[in-house]
């Protein structure tokens, strides 16, 4: 059996720095924010490159809150991806705003800058590009249309912990930086945890009062009240596991290199993911395009081979966004990788000869419905 994700290979070799971390948050009884929180936001600012962190309880907390720092609301527009976890579209519902969708580019799969533009109206208060897989989206021509239009750039960098794009981190390129520590990601909490990141001090000291009750000082609340705050004991175990995270971002690569070695060697009917030239793929997912994509899985399942589809429906189709009035081939880029994608494991213990016997078998399944490569979609 190879499992799609294996958490425990990653945690039991830390487990005694865990257990001197839960010893000092009970000690210290900081269990909601506190010093340990406080040391992890230093620490994760300085990895993405930005002069601040603020700690939350969720990737969606963190878009929640940042959406409403700058100013989102009823009657306003959210343009983003429909290639997304719900969570960015249900951010944009909270603050009352409309999400209005830009399909994603065919290769990077992540917002397509040449459909922004249109996509603008006076009603449009805020940009969200979401990296997806592990890869930054394009965003030096989302900025500039930004610019230009005035309006906000807010990264959804959940999936993109440790990816760069030209030379910068993800959470630096925008106005305001989410993150999700869901524990399957790059960089997972023991259970939930967020963060925003921010070069702007007043959004800081806004955002640090939003997430707890809409506090600067106790008992006087200045904003919107919401109980969005960091653990102590999150923030001490993702404060431990950062220490690791460039490492285990350097095995994800090297584990995506082997992957597309042997896809090219075994020639199988798989399109393997194609980072862009101007940045760092953090391969968050190892997310291969393939036909028959259903029927592969379950013909890998039942040979003991783990793995998982991101997302497949896109955020447009689904039930819960019907009244937003998008139909099917509204937007045919987001609809193909949704019917097509794939996600094979990795993660920094992933065998060598795990990813080979993975290749042999999706190649073996493939080879046998010969099926031509998949052509992006265009």
């Amino acid at each position: 059996m190879i499992a799609f994700l294996d958490l425990r290979a990653q945690h039991e070799p830390l487990l005694p720095d865990f257990e001197k971390a839960l010893r000092e948050v009970v000690g210290s009884s900081e269990f909601c924010l506190g010093s340990r929180v406080e040391r992890f936001e230093q620490a994760f600012a300085r990895f993405c490159g930005v002069r601040h962190a603020i700690g939350v309880n969720s990737g969606t907390s963190a878009l929640h809150l940042a959406l409403l720092a700058i100013g989102v609301g009823p009657g306003n527009e959210v343009l983003t991806v429909p290639s997304t976890f719900v969570a960015t579209l249900a951010a944009i519902r909270y603050c009352g705003a409309r999400p209005v969708l830009v399909d994603i580019e065919p290769e990077r799969f992540t917002m397509d800058p040449a459909r922004v533009e249109a996509a603008i109206t006076a009603r449009t208060a805020a940009i969200v590009p979401v990296h997806l897989y592990g890869q930054m989206a394009d965003m030096e021509p989302i900025r500039d249309i930004a610019r230009r239009r005035g309006i906000p750039v807010i990264e959804d960098a959940a999936q993109a912990i440790g990816a760069e794009y030209r030379e910068a981190r993800a959470g630096s390129m925008g106005v305001l930086g989410c993150f999700s520590f869901y524990p399957g990601k790059i960089l997972g909490a023991l259970g939930e945890g967020g963060a925003i990141t921010t070069d702007d001090d007043s959004l800081a000291a806004q955002l640090r009062a939003m997430r707890d009750w809409g506090q600067f000082e106790r008992a006087v609340h200045h904003y919107p009240c919401f109980n969005y705050r960091m653990d102590g004991l999150q923030g001490a175990f993702l404060e431990i596991k950062l220490r690791r995270v460039e490492a285990w971002i350097e095995a994800r690569r090297r584990i995506a290199a082997h992957y597309d070695r042997l896809f090219a060697e075994h020639g199988a009917a798989v399109a393997t993911p194609r980072p862009c030239p101007d940045g760092v793929h953090a391969y968050h997912q190892y997310a291969v395009r393939i036909e028959d994509r259903d029927q592969l899985q379950a013909e890998l399942a039942s040979q003991g081979i783990g793995t998982a589809i991101h997302y497949p429906t896109p955020a447009h189709l689904q039930p819960g966004f019907a009244d937003l009035g998008y139909r099917r081939g509204d937007f045919p880029n987001a609809e193909a990788l949704a019917k097509t994608t794939l996600s094979l494991p990795i993660y920094p213990e992933l065998a060598e000869s795990a990813v080979a016997e993975v290749v042999e078998r999706l190649a073996q399944c493939a080879g046998e419905r010969r099926r031509p490569a998949l052509q992006a979609a265009g």
